[in-house]
C-alpha cells in the first residue's frame, strides 16, 4: 500500500480545494492519521473508496474522541538583544487550544486485502457547532458507529440518513462520554438504589423528623 505522504497527494490532487494534515500518534500503536477538512470530507472519503490502487471499500468502526480545552507548551525561537547584539533564542510560550470533538474511521480494502487507513474529522467547537459531515452515504457500515457517536458524544451528523439516540433513552439530555460528563444522583429507571448510587441518592431524601425517645422506641418495634 502507498504511503500516507502519497495518499494525502493524490487524494489533495483529485479533490480541488480539499484540505488533508497528517496527525502523528504519540500512543504505543504510532499510527499516523488524515485529519480531513470537514467541506471535502466526504469527497476525499469517496476518492479513498473508489480509487482503484487503494479500494478502501470498508469502514470496520467509527468512534469519537472528546478533547477539552487545554493549554500546550511551545518552544518559538525569536531575536533579542543580549549585551548589544541580536541573537536568536528560544523561548516557551503557552497556548490555549480550544476544546473540539473528533469522529475517528478505521478504512481497509477487501479487494486488495490492505489497510487500515485512519481518517478523521473535527468540530469547530463542543457545543453550538459540533458538527461534522456524515460518510454514511460514503460507507454504509457508518450509520450505527455515527449514531453511537451522536449518543455518547453529541456530534450532529449532517446528511445522516437516520440521525437519533441509539443508547441511550430519547429523554435523556447529556453526552455520558465526553470528558466533562458527571453522572446524576440518583436514576429514574432505577427504583431501589443501592451501594454508591444509594449514598449519591440520600441527599436527595426528605429530612426524617426528629423523634423523642419514646417515638423512637416505637418506630423501631
Amino acid at each position: 500500500m502507498e504511503s500516507l505522504d502519497e495518499i494525502k497527494a493524490r487524494a489533495e490532487a483529485a479533490v480541488p480545494g480539499a484540505k488533508i494534515t497528517i496527525i502523528p500518534n504519540p500512543g504505543p500503536a504510532k499510527q499516523p492519521s488524515l485529519l480531513l477538512g470537514n467541506e471535502h470530507a466526504r469527497a476525499v472519503a469517496r476518492f479513498l473508496r473508489d480509487d482503484p490502487t487503494l479500494r478502501l471499500d470498508f469502514c470496520s468502526n467509527a468512534t469519537g474522541v472528546d478533547w477539552l480545552e487545554r493549554t500546550v507548551k511551545k518552544t518559538v525561537k525569536v531575536e533579542k538583544i543580549i549585551d548589544g547584539e541580536e541573537k536568536e533564542v528560544e523561548e516557551t510560550k503557552e497556548e490555549k487550544v480550544p476544546g473540539y470533538l473528533e469522529a475517528v474511521y478505521h478504512l481497509y480494502s477487501i479487494t486488495h486485502k490492505h489497510g487500515p487507513v485512519v481518517i478523521r474529522m473535527r468540530t469547530a467547537d463542543r457545543t453550538e457547532n459540533a458538527r461534522l459531515p456524515s460518510l454514511t452515504l460514503v460507507y454504509r457500515s457508518a450509520e450505527f458507529q455515527e449514531r453511537e457517536i451522536f449518543d455518547l458524544y453529541g456530534v450532529c451528523f449532517e446528511g445522516h440518513p437516520d440521525l437519533r439516540r441509539i443508547l441511550m433513552w430519547d429523554e435523556f439530555v447529556d453526552y455520558p462520554m465526553r470528558k466533562d460528563y458527571r453522572e446524576p444522583d440518583d436514576y429514574e429507571y432505577e427504583p431501589t438504589p443501592h451501594d454508591d448510587v444509594l449514598e449519591r441518592a440520600k441527599q436527595h431524601y426528605a429530612p426524617r423528623p426528629q423523634l423523642d425517645g419514646a417515638e423512637n422506641i416505637a418506630a423501631q418495634s
